[in-house]
């Protein structure tokens, strides 16, 4: 394809350029809102059975609520109440300290229990009381939520690449705006988890957006492009903690979050991708927007004999179609697709939905492991313009993985300061890979099915994503269990993604003859 010539010619980096990036980044500031949002609606607040079972209308109506939890509940180490046992009964006799109740029978909790709503006011574990035995539950909320998102990144794939990116970006704005509103009115958990499904499915097409911005743009400025996307999640997902400070209900809080959607309207403005519609034989409209881009960033509309060169090539690809299949057909676009995408998500989400190691509040460590994320793009910018894509790739999982590795064997309780080093230098650098990721993707992969092969690395990716909440869970097993597992995908994902081939400063490829047969 001529398209970088023609980008020469109307000016690959001006200000239609830049009323893209602006206009696409709008609704990028609210994906990490929803992708990590079950942090704070799914939080577990202290709690401690309700003793009403207990109260017999005598003596034991009679004493302070502090006396009660003495003869009611049994006491952990640290002197909390324990959160899912109570005497089966009033153990009286603990009031003259003449025993600690440590044999004493316990059953499990008879009459639910009482939360502390000093941190939150709702919670879905205080909702539907999700704690205890059925903690598991509320935890597997943000599996289902990336369940919608897999699914979502298969259907938006195609549909961008069968219909364009304008259009299928609109539509799933405004259909994510109604499942988001619909979860948070949702009045049992089983409704809920379908309407989390949903949004996480209509959600997905979001990081696609980026792909509309670099390929309007040139080959010197695609890092830039990449780096800015990632900025704009990075400012939501430290807005994401402010928002959840101030709203502590968990449904209101779902429609804070989502209400800047409502900006995405500005879609309607944004231009078609040209590569994807020359590609695809729609030269009228392909023309349209370039004289368009020439017109803004003020330059001579396109010459005759580039305009006649685009259309030779329209003739050539106007009547192919293509599919997932076409990942696989050819051998390069075969190894590109099985090495493509895997373990760079489970990696920074397992990381970003585990924020209770600092022994700080949680809204405060969910702003460190957002706010490192901004050193983090820069040094993507930097590495990739001067190592290279598939080297800053590797580099930043291996050294992810290394982190993981190193705090598993720093004692939990002794340097605390060590451990917080180490853990937010290794929640950047996991960052950093997926930023890498999302430029180095749209690069590897050629225009006809770029969105396809963006929906197939997404689907794969948010597979180990799923995973991610219930490895977690694992700590109960053994407590190192999650760290092992999750340094272990970091370390065979870096070392996969040197198998990659680089694309520092290479033109993108347009069509699958660009990749088994390249000029």
């Amino acid at each position: 394809m001529k398209f970088e010539s023609i980008l020469e010619e109307i000016d690959g980096f001006g200000p239609f350029q830049i009323f893209i990036i602006v206009a696409l980044c709008v609704p990028r500031l609210v994906l990490p809102c929803h992708f990590l949002l079950n942090n704070f609606i799914a939080a577990e607040p202290p709690h401690h059975c309700d003793l009403s079972t207990l109260d017999d209308g005598g003596l034991f109506s009679n004493l302070t609520q502090e006396q009660k939890l003495v003869i009611g509940i049994p006491s952990r180490e640290d002197g909390r109440p324990e959160p899912c046992e109570m005497f089966a009964e009033p153990q009286f006799q603990l009031l003259s300290n003449v025993s600690n109740g440590t044999h004493m029978p316990t059953v499990q909790c008879q009459s639910g229990w009482v939360y502390d709503n000093t941190t939150f006011t709702s919670t879905l574990a205080t909702e539907w009381d999700l704690v205890c035995s059925r903690k598991g539950i509320s935890k597997a909320t943000s599996s289902i939520f990336f369940a919608g998102v897999m699914v979502g990144a298969v259907s938006f794939g195609a549909l961008c690449d069968k219909f364009g990116r304008k259009y299928t970006l609109l539509a799933s704005y405004i259909v994510s705006v109604v499942f988001s509103y619909s979860s948070a009115f949702a009045k049992s958990y089983l409704l809920f988890a379908a309407w989390r499904f949903l949004t996480g499915f209509a959600y997905k097409s979001n990081p696609f957006s980026h792909i509309d911005s670099i390929e309007w743009v040139d080959v010197e400025h695609r890092a830039f492009i990449g780096v800015i996307g990632g900025m704009a999640w990075a400012v939501g997902n430290m807005l994401l903690a402010a928002f959840a400070y101030l709203v502590n209900d968990w449904r209101m809080l779902i429609m804070t979050v989502s209400a800047p959607l409502g900006l995405a309207v500005l879609t309607w403005w944004i231009p078609e991708s040209a590569r994807w519609l020359l590609v695809n034989g729609k030269a009228e409209r392909a023309e349209f927007y370039l004289d368009k881009c020439a017109q803004i960033n003020k330059r001579p509309i396109l010459s005759s004999k580039l305009k006649m060169e685009v259309s030779y090539e329209i003739m050539e690809n106007s009547n192919k179609s293509y599919s997932y299949l076409d990942l696989i057909k050819t051998p390069k676009m075969r190894q590109l697709t099985l090495l493509s995408g895997y373990g760079v998500a489970s990696t920074y989400y397992g990381i970003s939905l585990n924020i209770g190691g600092f022994g700080l509040n949680i809204y405060l460590n969910h702003f460190i492991y957002a706010a490192i994320e901004l050193p983090a793009k820069l040094l993507v910018y930097f590495c990739v313009n001067t190592i290279g894509r598939r080297k800053c790739q590797a580099g930043t999982l291996l050294l992810t993985g290394t982190c993981i590795a190193v705090n598993i064997f720093i004692p939990k309780g002794y340097v605390w300061l060590a451990r917080t080093i180490v853990a937010t230098l290794g929640k950047g650098l996991s960052e950093a890979s997926f930023t890498t990721l999302f430029l180095y993707t749209t690069e590897l992969f050629p225009t006809v099915v770029r969105q396809n092969a963006m929906g197939y690395t997404s689907c794969t990716s948010r597979l180990g994503v799923t995973m991610a909440p219930l490895v977690l869970m694992l700590d109960e097993v053994w407590k190192f269990l999650p760290d092992v597992i999750i340094c272990s995908v970091a370390i065979a994902a870096g070392l996969v993604s040197l198998c990659l081939p680089e694309t520092l400063n290479v033109r993108l490829p347009e069509t699958i003859e660009d990749i088994e047969h390249p000029r």
